[in-house]
């Protein structure tokens, strides 16, 4: 009963399947009904023999003689029953016209519902690229004016994020004209430990500006789709961070991954740079299947409050104990790997690692599915 429940479920849960659904059952019920009433037909008839003539008729003709033996008037009309069609036949015509009826509902139902799956497909992949083609304005006159509105949406999206890239690029301009100037004026300062000092600032304000104009623009959404070794991507971000002093380890092994190269490395550079920051060191752990791949950052550090694991993903939000020039940032190293993340069709969570105490670490999990 289980699975009987499941395939209806299936079948009536989307629009196919219930079109299918009613088709078939109407081709069925007139068949069963057009049969009941041709049995039905057939057997009205009484049975035994036709029915001869009249008594009357019989006894005024007296009794007929067959040489020597006289017969009885009413054996002079053989009997019979009413002729009718083979059973067999019937039901091979029945058979195949009920076998043609379903077949035609079935590709009447695909050919129904296929404008709607094609309309469904480009609303999914235009999460990937906004610059794809147009849709086909073919079809049924409700198919038409869906992929109309859908059209007209695209462009107007297109036409947002336009506007936005050229805002943030003139406001990039802006603000980076008077970080030139102070950089100048800096190197005219005398004292070498104030001329330090300065320097200092003007990088970080020009990192913290860099940053956030990136997260604003989006750049990364146009980037092609290829087919990625993120194993060798792990090391090498690993390798990059050992040279720099830093304690990175990658276990595990993965197969390449459809994704955008630079999108899933700055989202792995993120997740790696957060643990170092906060947690003395990183150990990069790639846990694969057919289904997904998993890709998890564990670090050293103290954790964090549960009521924290889902506020620190949130752009420019800090807790209180990164707000330091030791730590640096500006909130939106988790806020970016999150997007892109979302970007590749898949999550990013948080949770505490499993060890006692200070040191039990956080871990970062990044599901990528595979298509």
């Amino acid at each position: 009963m289980t699975r009987i429940a499941a395939v209806w479920q299936r079948w009536t849960g989307t629009l196919f399947g219930r079109l299918a659904l009613l088709l078939m059952g109407t081709a069925l019920i007139s068949h069963v009904l057009a049969l009941t009433l041709v049995l039905r037909v057939l057997q009205g008839a009484p049975p035994g023999p036709h029915p001869g003539p009249p008594p009357a008729m019989v006894a005024a003709s007296g009794p007929v003689s067959m040489g020597s033996a006289p017969v009885p008037a009413s054996a002079s009309s053989p009997p019979h029953h009413r002729p009718g069609p083979p059973r067999w036949g019937m039901a091979a015509d029945v058979g195949i016209r009920l076998g043609a009826i379903l077949l035609a509902a079935w590709v009447a139902a695909r050919w129904l519902v296929r404008p709607i799956q094609l309309l469904a497909q480009a609303a999914h992949a235009l999460g990937h690229d906004i610059d794809r083609p147009p849709m086909a304005e073919d079809g049924p006159l409700e198919v038409r004016e869906a992929t109309r509105t859908f059209n007209q949406m695209q462009a107007r999206i297109r036409e947002q994020i336009s506007d936005r890239d050229r805002f943030v690029a003139a406001v990039s301009h802006d603000l980076r004209t008077p970080l030139t100037r102070l950089r100048l004026r800096t190197e005219g300062l005398a004292d070498e430990a104030e001329r330090e000092r300065f320097r200092r600032d003007i990088a970080e304000m020009d990192q913290m500006i860099a940053v956030t104009l990136d997260y604003l623009r989006g750049a990364a959404e146009s980037e092609a789709w290829v087919s990625l070794d993120v194993e060798a991507l792990a090391h090498t971000i690993a390798e990059d961070l050992q040279d720099q002093g830093h304690s990175v380890q990658v276990h595990g092994q993965a197969q390449p991954l459809s994704a955008q190269p630079n999108a899933l490395r700055r989202c792995l550079d993120n997740l790696v740079d957060n643990a170092i920051r906060y947690g003395l060191r990183a150990d990069i752990h790639l846990i694969d299947s057919a289904e997904a791949l998993r890709i998890e950052v564990r670090d050293q550090g103290s954790g964090l409050a549960e009521a924290e694991l889902a506020r620190v993903m949130a752009p420019f939000y800090r807790v209180e104990g990164s707000r330091n020039r030791a730590h640096g940032g500006v909130g939106l190293g988790l806020a970016i790997a999150l997007d892109i993340a979302r970007r590749h069709g898949g999550e990013l969570t948080l949770r505490n690692g499993d060890g006692p105490g200070k040191g039990r670490g956080l871990v970062a999990t990044l599901v990528l599915p595979r298509p």
